[in-house]
């Protein structure tokens, strides 16, 4: 269509992801505040506070969930408990399980913590007992029972002389253990509902404990009673007491006495005085984040309830966790936002690019929340504003303005400051009847949007003039134009490239094209006709008068905007595709599917050349970046996938290599000339190429002393470069053809390097291991030869002719001397005989190196998918692709044409009567024997 001159688009690689790391359970900060662990699944994850990347991740063996963990006071040991009732100790920095045993609780490990010693491991068991493990010594310590039904909590006291332990179970109340008895001495009966957390004075005596009571507690640890019961007015889940001699005036402290911060089920932080029991302080919300009360607040799995409450006191900070599995870190005193972190997205329901130069991302999940994530280091900020799930995005020409639409009815007009990059929402309408399921930006300046709703109307909404000189109070949008555009839900809207057009795209099987010339009016001019099931998507193309839609039917369609014709139809995705977009200037397009696959178009051709399967169910978010060098995708599998284009990069990339293979190709033969044989095999070593390496190693053995000079030459080379080469001889020495220099090489390497040092190499035991076999399988050969020779030999003195000396009779010995040059008709037969059997292993090499290529993956079948409008998709993807990811985990299958190569390899180990690498038992302490002279 435009600009055949232009660069296609052949192939797209991942640049970065935004994975889950955190799927609920507990959270811990390590004690130089440097990383948070926290549970996903069978695995915890070691995130890093300040790049906000996953540096470590540990995981179970069988892939059971993992129920607690603890980390030691000192930073060093990571114990896990999984549901598989075993207990294992890390070394999490190298993620190696360095022990593991059984947990003897006869059901699942419930609770984990160290002592302040770091020696004592306390778990607390379903079952009801706790157990007491001296981690150094390894052993049992304690078995206490008593408690009725789950030790959820289990906690030392700071004092380690007092060696005191307190639980909480299913009863509701806190017993307190004497470890030198092991005994219960009391149980501190308070709380009407569970407890969640414990935390102590700096001399020990005092004690505060929270519930979901709604109460917190002030417990005197000497006389055991109760001090003061604190009302809440929330289900309080974690509580932390304030260090002593710091000024907290900031937070209305202003008094010495005991101060505490609650979190819980509303969502804030709350300052509290022991001692009268009044609320001193209580956190700034967003104003679009308004606590909520009554019957509302007590809703389970509340998105603004918190669920931990961590104390950092080297950097006076605070760690919150909301139950939308959200890590906010706090800045004492003033308890403001420093940094925010998205443990679990759900389901990825929309996602763009956003800010100068594409630095962020602005991504709606399966939430009433927006998060902007910054690319360059995974922070995030959330933002509040809709009341209910948002369900699309667009961005403005402008890159720091952008807009969305939720199921609460409203649109959002959101802004980025180009400064500090914080987004404040900076106008809001809402005049919709129902769920509003799309939304589309103006393209030529920031003047209006345009919304599509799932009561049928399409409405234009006009924006002030300068949205940047707007203060903190949000505009209020007016709709100017409302259309009844559709029978059923309208799933996409699109604004033309000059403004002048609007195209929508519906559940009723139609597109439509309109007009926004008119003031005030939406006319239409023409139908789409032709898609056999709803229209999940349309765009413009920004260079022709055509129009692309996407739909549940599978396909993608090109329309003529002139005659409202189909011009292409693109088939390819197994089920609904649920976005198109344009790339190449027009050129190109990009789908992405139910099937969790994004496709690129090249629409001359109708080709499909290039699947990018990254994702494990419905890719409901692809954007392009402006300069149209990398893409983003967002997926109902919660992850988030940032694309960049490498074809230039690739073609630039070869076209290097290729000049620089070519001088380092002229540089050995150079050096191979002028018998610079160290060079000439560093320089073929750094090419990583095996065959370059046996050229030299053949120009080596065919000089003079060559024995001397390979010797020589071989020792001199770093251990990296040796590493290498015995990693090429293992490949060589498959080859009967090779097998010869390879073996010379072994023999220097094996006689000269200590054994310590040749098993440092990496894969140094794997290696000798493949040696083994095919060394066995080269001696039997030559052996074979050799026995063949001095049959030879037999032979010849069988056959003596007359004239002969009379004295030599049958009887007497074979002359076994080696035959000389002067048997010239033996020499004959000897050389056919040699190269008979250079011709049948000839034959065998061929035999072992011939691959074909792999047959066919199986077509999956086709999924059996509803037909449900954008506006419901949030709540209709909680079912994975399950056998996309069966198919993904057979990886390790072996192709038709391997099977065949091993069966030729085993018809010729018959005949040769020896076994291969894959048949022979290889001894666990390797042993290789060279034969090279």
């Amino acid at each position: 269509m435009a600009n055949t001159n232009l660069q296609f688009k052949t192939n797209y690689a991942v640049s970065s992801k935004i994975e889950p790391f955190y799927k609920g359970g507990k959270v811990q900060i390590s004690k130089d505040e440097k990383h948070i662990f926290c549970t996903c699944g069978s695995r915890v994850n070691v995130l890093e506070i300040s790049t906000g990347k996953i540096v470590h991740s540990v995981e179970h063996e069988d892939q059971e969930d993992i129920t607690s963990f603890a980390l030691s006071c000192d930073d060093e040991l990571l114990v896990t408990a999984s549901r598989a009732l075993l207990l294992k100790q890390w070394d999490w920095r190298q993620a190696q399980c360095t022990r593991s045993w059984r947990a003897i609780h006869t059901v699942p490990v419930a609770s984990m913590t160290f002592d302040s010693t770091s020696t004592l491991l306390a778990t607390g068991g379903c079952d009801g007992t706790i157990k007491i493990w001296d981690v150094v010594k390894q052993y049992c310590t304690h078995n206490l029972k008593g408690s009725s039904g789950v030790v959820h909590l289990v906690q030392f006291h700071p004092d380690i002389s007092r060696l005191q332990l307190f639980s909480s179970s299913l009863d509701c109340g806190i017993r307190l253990w004497d470890l030198r008895s092991s005994q219960c001495v009391c149980v501190l009966q308070s709380h009407y509902s569970a407890v969640t957390s414990l935390c102590f004075s700096p001399d020990g005596g005092t004690m505060i404990s929270s519930g979901r009571d709604k109460i917190c507690t002030v417990w005197d640890l000497k006389t055991r009673k109760a001090k003061r019961t604190v009302p809440v007015y929330e289900a309080v889940e974690g509580v932390v007491l304030l260090p002593e001699n710091t000024d907290f005036s900031q937070i209305g402290i202003k008094s010495k006495d005991l101060h505490f911060i609650t979190a819980g089920s509303k969502g804030v932080l709350r300052v509290w005085e022991a001692s009268t029991a009044r609320c001193v302080y209580t956190q700034n919300l967003p104003s679009t984040f308004a606590p909520v009360s009554g019957e509302e607040e007590e809703k389970d799995d509340d998105p603004r309830s918190l669920t931990y409450l961590l104390h950092l006191p080297s950097s006076s900070r605070l760690a919150t966790v909301t139950a939308e599995h959200n890590i906010l870190l706090y800045q004492l005193p003033s308890l403001t936002t420093q940094q925010q972190f998205v443990g679990y997205s759900d389901e990825v329901l929309d996602v763009k690019f956003l800010g100068k130069g594409d630095t962020h991302i602005v991504v709606a999940t399966n939430s009433c929340q927006l998060k902007v994530f910054e690319l360059l280091t995974n922070s995030c900020q959330i933002l509040y504003g809709h009341t209910d799930t948002v369900l699309s995005l667009d961005v403005f020409r402008k890159d720091s303005l952008f807009a969305s639409c939720a199921k609460d009815r409203s649109v959002r007009v959101w802004q980025m400051d180009s400064d500090s990059g914080q987004v404040r929402c900076v106008a809001q309408g809402s005049s919709h009847t129902n769920a509003v399921g799309s939304i589309t930006c103006s393209r030529m300046k920031a003047s209006f949007i345009v919304s599509g709703s799932q009561d049928c109307t399409v409405k234009v909404w006009d924006l002030p003039a300068d949205l940047s000189t707007i203060g903190a109070v949000t505009c209020q949008l007016n709709a100017r134009a409302t259309e009844k555009a559709h029978d059923k839900d309208i799933n996409s809207v699109a604004v033309s490239p000059n403004d002048k057009l609007l195209a929508s795209g519906s559940q009723d099987r139609t597109a439509k094209l309109w007009s926004l010339a008119g003031e005030g009016n939406v006319g239409l001019l023409g139908v789409f006709r032709g898609h056999r099931r709803g229209v999940w998507a349309v765009c413009f193309s920004p260079v022709d008068q055509v129009l692309a839609t996407s739909s549940a039917d599978g396909t993608t369609k090109l329309w003529s905007l002139q005659d409202f014709s189909c011009l292409k139809t693109f088939e390819g995705h197994d089920a609904s595709v649920l976005k198109v977009i344009f790339v190449s200037r027009g050129t190109q397009l990009l789908t992405s599917g139910s099937d969790g696959l994004v496709k690129l178009w090249t629409i001359k051709t109708n080709e499909c050349v290039k699947t990018l399967d990254a994702h494990l169910d419905k890719v409901w978010g692809l954007h392009a970046s402006r300069k149209d060098d990398k893409m983003v995708t967002g997926s109902a599998d919660s992850n988030i996938t940032v694309w960049v284009d490498v074809t230039e990069v690739e073609l630039a990339e070869e076209q290097a290599k290729q000049e620089d293979q070519i001088l380092k190709q002229q540089e050995l033969s150079n050096l191979l000339h002028e018998k610079k044989y160290l060079k000439a095999l560093g320089l073929a070593i750094s090419l990583d190429q095996p065959h370059t390496v046996l050229t030299v190693i053949k120009a080596i053995r065919q000089g003079e002393d060559s024995r001397e000079v390979l010797e020589k030459t071989l020792l001199k080379l770093r251990q990296d470069q040796k590493e290498s080469l015995l990693r090429y001889c293992v490949v060589w020495n498959t080859n009967a053809r090779n097998c010869l220099n390879a073996q010379a090489v072994l023999q220097v390497l094996l006689t000269h390097l200590p054994p310590e040092e040749l098993l440092q190499y990496q894969g140094a035991r794997t290696h000798l291991e493949g040696l083994i076999p095919y060394t066995e399988r080269h001696m039997q050969r030559i052996g074979n030869l050799l026995q063949a020779s001095m049959f030879l030999n037999y032979m010849w003195q069988k056959m003596r002719v007359a004239g002969a000396p009379s004295s030599m009779g049958q009887d007497d010995e074979m002359d076994t001397t080696p035959l000389t040059q002067t048997q010239p008709f033996l020499v004959i037969d000897k050389e056919k005989g040699k190269g008979s059997s250079e011709e049948r292993q000839d034959a065998a090499d061929e035999s072992d190196s011939g691959q074909d290529e792999d047959p066919d993956c199986p077509v999956e079948e086709e999924e059996e998918e509803d037909e449900v409008s954008v506006t419901k998709k949030a709540s209709t993807n909680n079912k994975r692709i399950e056998n996309r990811e069966s198919t993904k985990t057979n990886g390790n299958h072996h192709s038709e044409s391997e099977q065949s190569s091993e069966d030729e390899d085993v018809e010729e180990d018959k005949n040769d009567q020896t076994k291969t690498a894959k048949r022979l038992p290889v001894s666990s302490a390797p042993r290789c024997q060279t034969f090279a002279s």
